[in-house]
């Protein structure tokens, strides 16, 4: 028989951008027919959604590091990268999802108030995914019509507790259940 758990900190990141691509185009009889590198795909978010099938929280005491997926870099011959598979974490109905605050290291506690899971099927980013950078076909223009460069996709900002000193890669949230009415 599983503990009942209604209090946890949970640690989770979202998916970093791919990188844009500098690909030259090459033809027969043009050996610099313009540029071809494809965008950088958005990376995944992580996202908590009430479900009625979930009764507790202790699959995130025991796994409380979460991350989504990435996205891949852009390729030659303007192909996209694809993009990061968001993570869906289901959490009871009623869930309500804090700031966690606190020292590294030490227990933390909530602070503010970020969402609330009243109904089945809500739905909160907890993190979310870094934008995909674009390739140098997207950044030709009339005045640069063959770029040699392409942008770099953004990481995913990292959140820290209220001190400022956490180093960690990782957000932090802290998730409660309300205690049931003694009714």
């Amino acid at each position: 028989m599983s503990d009942f758990v209604d209090r946890v900190t949970v640690h989770v990141k979202g998916g970093d951008g791919g990188n844009g691509s500098a690909g030259i185009r090459r033809e027969k009889y043009k050996p610099l027919a313009g540029p071809n590198g494809g965008n950088g795909g958005d990376g995944g978010s992580v996202i908590f959604m009430a479900d009625q099938n979930a009764n507790s929280l202790l699959d995130y005491r025991f796994m409380p590091h979460r991350e989504a997926g990435s996205g891949t870099m852009g390729l030659g011959d303007t192909k996209d990268g694809s993009k990061g598979a968001d993570l869906i974490r289901p959490v009871p109905v009623g869930t309500v999802i804090f700031e966690a605050k606190g020292p590294q290291g030490k227990p933390k506690h909530p602070g503010e108030q970020l969402a609330d899971l009243r109904h089945a099927g809500d739905k909160f980013v907890v993190a979310a995914g870094g934008n995909g950078g674009l390739g140098n076909a997207a950044l030709a223009n009339r005045t640069r019509r063959a770029p040699g460069f392409a942008l770099l996709g953004s990481l995913v900002r990292n959140a820290t507790s209220s001190s400022n000193s956490n180093p960690s890669p990782t957000w932090h949230w802290w998730a409660s259940r309300p205690q049931a009415n003694p009714a």
